[in-house]
Formats: C-alpha cells, sequence, structure tokens
C-alpha cells in the first residue's frame, strides 16, 4: 500500500486552503459580470435604446479614449485628492467628537444633541449655504464630503463606547487599571468594530456627495466630466464616470475591511456558507 508522507498532506492542505481562498475573492465578481452580460443582450437585442444607454462595448471604447488621451487620469486625480481630503477630516472629528461624547457624560449633554440635529440635514441640502460660506471654489467641495463622512463615524463609535459590556470595565477595574488605562486597553479597543462599520459607510458616502459636488461649477474631477458629456448628451462618457466612481466605492470599501481584519484579527465574525 502506498503511502502518502504527512509533510506532502501538509502542502497539499495549504494549496487547496490557497485556492479556495482565490476563488472565494473571485465571487465578487460573478454578480457585476452578470449585470453586465445582461446589459450587452440588452443593448445587442434593441430592447435598451443606443440614445437612451449606450452598450457596454461602447462604453469600454470611450472609457479606452479617455484613458488613452490622459483625460480620465487627470479628472480622477482631482476627485481622488477633494475625496481623501473630506474623508480624513470627517473621520477625524467624528471619531474625536464620538470618543468625548461617549466617555463623558458633560460631553454628550453637549455635543451627541447638535450632533443628531446636523445628521438630519441632508449634506446635499447645505449646497446653497455652502457656497455663501466658501465660494465655488475646492472649498466647498471638500467641506461637503466632511459634513457627509463625520456623521456615520460618530454615530457608530459612539454607539460602540456606550455599548461596551460593562463587566470588562468592572475587570478593569478589580485588576486596578485605572481611568487612563481602562480607556485606552479596554474601551478604545473595543470600540474599533464600531468605528470601522463608521468608515465603510463614511467611504461610501463621500464618492456620493463628491458626484453631486463636482457639478457646482467645477473645472475638474470626474463629476465635472460627466457634466460636460451630458450638455452634448454623451452617454458612454456618463457611464464610464458612473463605473469610475463605482469602482472607487468598491476598491475603498475592500481597503477599509483588509485594514479592519489587519488592526481586528481577534474580532470572530460569521463565516457564511
Amino acid at each position: 500500500m502506498t503511502t502518502i508522507p504527512i509533510k506532502r498532506i501538509g502542502q497539499l492542505d495549504i494549496r487547496g486552503a490557497a485556492a479556495q481562498l482565490r476563488l472565494d475573492r473571485l465571487r465578487i465578481l460573478i454578480g457585476p459580470v452578470a449585470l453586465v452580460a445582461l446589459w450587452q443582450i440588452g443593448s445587442a437585442t434593441g430592447l435598451i435604446p443606443e440614445q437612451t444607454l449606450a452598450a457596454p462595448s461602447t462604453v469600454i471604447a470611450a472609457g479606452a479614449e479617455l484613458v488613452e488621451t490622459g483625460r480620465l487620469q487627470e479628472h480622477l486625480l482631482v476627485s481622488l485628492g477633494r475625496a481623501a481630503t473630506g474623508l480624513a477630516l470627517g473621520v477625524a472629528i467624528g471619531a474625536a467628537l464620538a470618543v468625548v461624547a461617549g466617555l463623558f457624560r458633560l460631553g454628550e449633554d453637549l455635543i451627541d444633541g447638535p450632533m443628531q440635529i446636523l445628521r438630519a440635514i441632508p449634506a446635499l441640502a447645505l449646497v446653497p449655504l455652502a457656497i455663501v460660506w466658501f465660494g465655488i471654489g475646492e472649498e466647498v467641495k471638500v467641506f461637503l464630503v466632511v459634513f457627509a463622512t463625520a456623521f456615520p463615524v460618530y454615530v457608530n463609535t459612539h454607539a460602540a463606547i456606550r455599548g461596551l459590556d460593562p463587566r470588562y470595565a468592572e475587570l478593569a477595574r478589580s485588576v486596578e487599571l485605572g481611568r487612563i488605562g481602562l480607556v485606552r486597553t479596554v474601551i478604545l479597543p473595543g470600540a474599533l468594530p464600531g468605528f470601522f462599520t463608521g468608515l465603510r459607510f463614511a467611504t461610501a458616502i463621500s464618492w456620493l456627495v463628491l458626484v453631486v459636488s463636482e457639478q457646482i461649477n467645477a473645472t475638474s474631477g470626474i463629476g465635472f466630466l460627466m457634466t460636460q458629456a451630458r450638455s452634448f448628451a454623451q452617454t458612454d462618457v456618463i457611464v464610464v464616470g458612473l463605473v469610475v466612481y463605482g469602482l472607487l466605492g468598491l476598491v475603498s470599501d475592500r481597503l477599509v475591511r483588509f485594514t479592519e481584519g489587519r488592526v481586528l484579527p481577534w474580532r470572530r465574525t460569521f463565516d457564511a456558507r
């Protein structure tokens, strides 16, 4: 009878696990590929008129032309700069306010009420007032992203701090950890899952707000590119812009989830089958 060395079995298990991991990562493409296939079939059969929505093949050709001329990269870099600046400021403000409101009763009395009131105001409803405050330059676009992204981070981080199991605090006191040690080793690490949930919402919202804010008398950015295309009824270029925004949202969400997995390796999650 032939025997397989234990070392060989271990190598096969590792290779099998790696192949399964690659397959799981590719599964995210099933939905988008099926959607594009249905879209192409609808365009080819005439169910989707070309003047209403360009076919995927036309959109790909328009995207290739934009890349070849360098226009797409130019506008993309501008949009990335605006989104990154606004998101960074919004996340920092939201997290800082959540920590103060979550740790101190007076902080919650002063901060939570105004934050809940402002959270109910749609960010895009502030466009006229923001233009009065900042004009039509870069500041208004960054401000709208900051305003929109601060609230999901604040709400989720604040809820995570206040929802921490009190038994952990009692255990920390029993070992005489102290207030600063309790915050540093128990409360803040325990609030990180909520913070990352808020960050995922914030990244998606940043692109939603940016696509509108870049149409406010802008001269660059993906939103400006789409506005120009709308003036000439270029649905293919408009769809290219939408695809870029969608890909940016997907990539940013995956980046946040990747970072969360590295920062919180101890967090156990449900493994869907």
